[in-house]
């Protein structure tokens, strides 16, 4: 059973499987309801534009209604995350407990031997084991969002389009006449769409005014609410002609007195760190290493791995030690790990 968003990277993993002799259907998973929606995601063009791809690949198509898991595995842990200061990963957690969780299991009670999706990545069998590996497109790879896998999962996982570009994706679209072949890609949170974060999570989290200070304890603005501001951020502070055209970023929220504290200048040295501690880790592998461990890591998506050192300091907490500096560590957010095109695993920053 393939996943279809109505995204052509989706349409065209199950179109890529039928051409390959598989017995493929197409599902779309709904997670939010209508009137629940606080953004312009277009569900119903969604489902429209799923169904016609599926008609045209000459698939069964349906669909089946998450919404329920969704809130609370999905939204409900972003909620709390955002209310305890820290920056939580809605697309990890929906390809952990959504994609890769509910619906696979759905997909194994229905009588699928697999699931696929639309992700830019590779799920290769090695000597022993599944290997997650890099999509062969550097710059659309989604590996980061799928270090939470399993052996088990891996198992009855596909990935069709890992193994090509997102221009050579549209072209093949294009080619076998798919409707969605040119759609733009969705952006935004995970299934949710486009959405200014700051308002999504005002229907959770009143807002509650706060100040703003600079690393030397001067206040020079104030804040709606330290929930709605992640570490490293630098738009959305609103400080006004009084820090005229000196750059601000985030370094330091403090919860218990509703402060956040700003370093000015990208290249502040308060504004970096070289050593992470890591909490939740999965190794893929379902086996941990030896440690110390030399390996790459980055701290978002949109980083180039960087070398680093791994410790194991006691049974649920690691030491990431990087060989330079990383700029804006958010606790919360996901650190990766790699050797070469492996994803190893990765867990969730503590510190």
């Amino acid at each position: 059973m393939v996943a279809l968003s109505g995204g052509v990277d989706s349409s065209v993993a199950a179109y890529l499987l039928k051409k390959q002799g598989f017995h493929v259907e197409g599902v779309y998973i709904h997670v939010w309801s209508a009137e629940d929606y606080l953004s312009d995601c277009p569900w119903q063009e969604d489902i429209k534009i799923a169904a016609e791809a599926a008609e045209v690949i000459g698939i069964r198509f349906r669909s089946i209604h998450l919404e329920d898991e969704y809130k609370s595995r999905v939204v409900e842990y972003m909620v709390e995350g955002y209310s305890a200061g820290v920056t939580p990963n809605p697309d990890v957690m929906c390809n952990q407990e959504i994609k890769f969780g509910v619906f696979l299991k759905w997909a194994m009670q229905e009588g699928a031997e697999y699931v696929a999706t639309g992700h830019y990545a590779r799920n290769e069998l090695g000597i022993t084991d599944y290997e997650l590996r890099k999509g062969l497109d550097k710059n659309k790879d989604q590996s980061y969002f799928l270090y939470t896998l399993t052996q088990d999962k891996l198992a009855k996982i596909l990935f069709p389009i890992g193994e090509y570009t997102k221009p050579t994706v549209r072209k093949i679209a294009k080619k076998a006449l798919l409707p969605n072949w040119n759609r733009k890609d969705s952006q935004g949170i995970c299934f949710i769409g486009k959405v200014e974060l700051p308002k999504f999570l005002q229907n959770y989290i009143k807002p509650k005014k706060g100040d703003i200070i600079t690393t030397d304890g001067e206040k020079i603005g104030e804040h709606n609410g330290i929930f709605y501001y992640t570490i490293g951020q630098r738009h959305g502070l609103h400080l006004g002609s009084k820090t005229g055209s000196e750059v601000y970023y985030i370094r330091e929220k403090r919860l218990k007195d509703n402060v956040i504290v700003v370093a000015k200048g990208e290249n502040n040295p308060l504004l970096y760190s070289k050593k992470i501690t890591a909490i939740n880790v999965n190794w893929i592998s379902g086996e941990e290493p030896e440690f110390p461990l030399a390996a790459l890591a980055k701290i978002r998506y949109r980083q180039s791995e960087e070398i680093c050192k791994i410790e194991k300091i006691d049974d649920k907490r690691y030491r990431v030690i990087f060989a330079k500096p990383q700029f804006a560590v958010a606790p919360g957010q996901s650190i990766v790990f790699y050797k070469k095109e492996k994803c190893l695993g990765g867990g969730i920053m503590e510190s």
